[in-house]
């Protein structure tokens, strides 16, 4: 099963990585900075193809704010925190937030529908969107370039001692998830506060 899924990333590779970049992203990219590594994949190759996923996946999500209120507006219901808080940071920050979204927890989908319920310009969103696609999808590949050979240690080492590596990659995930999860509602918090001191000072 092993070979076969290996057999398909070098095969399917930059096809998958797109798709994956689309969806979600980061292992993908990681997963391609280790093939770019070992020799399996083209580092400009492999960041033009990751950062043109990750392009199309949020002007998919921009459009779906612009022309599907319907499904936003059910969003809103369970999501409406969420929203509030992306539209005080693009009224606060304006087109920069475009740029740092994808390293927002829990706000990677909710920015760009936000931003298309406004009536801010797709094509300045466009633009904005494939520059930070693109930075997006070299830092993280080169990184995983660049430290492949570690990381391969620790898939191997993973391999061996799955009894060990299983229950650190669950605590390391769990703590990443707490870690991010507090640090957007810290942020959060610091916004709204300002947005609403703002507004009685007015």
């Amino acid at each position: 099963m092993e070979e076969l899924f290996i057999q398909w990333l070098q095969e399917y590779g930059y096809i998958i990585l797109f798709l994956w970049s689309i969806l979600e992203g980061e292992l993908g990219l990681i997963m391609a900075g280790i093939m770019c590594h070992t020799g399996h994949m083209v580092i400009p190759i492999a960041i033009l193809v990751a950062g043109l996923g990750g392009f199309v996946g949020d002007q998919i999500y921009f459009y779906i704010g612009r022309y599907n209120k319907q499904f936003i507006y059910k969003k809103l219901k369970t999501q409406r925190r969420k929203f509030a808080f992306a539209h005080l940071l693009l009224q606060k920050y304006g087109w920069p937030i475009i740029f740092v979204q994808r390293y927002l927890y829990g706000m990677r989908t909710i920015i760009p529908m936000s931003i298309g319920v406004t009536r801010y310009s797709a094509k300045t969103f466009a633009f904005i969107n494939l520059i930070s696609a693109m930075v997006w999808a070299a830092i993280t590949i080169l990184l995983a370039y660049f430290f492949g050979e570690e990381l391969l240690a620790l898939v191997h080492f993973g391999k061996e001692h799955y009894y060990v590596a299983i229950p650190f990659v669950v605590i390391l995930g769990g703590g990443i998830y707490y870690y991010l999860h507090k640090m957007t509602q810290k942020v959060e918090k610091k916004i709204i506060g300002e947005s609403k001191n703002e507004n009685i000072g007015k």
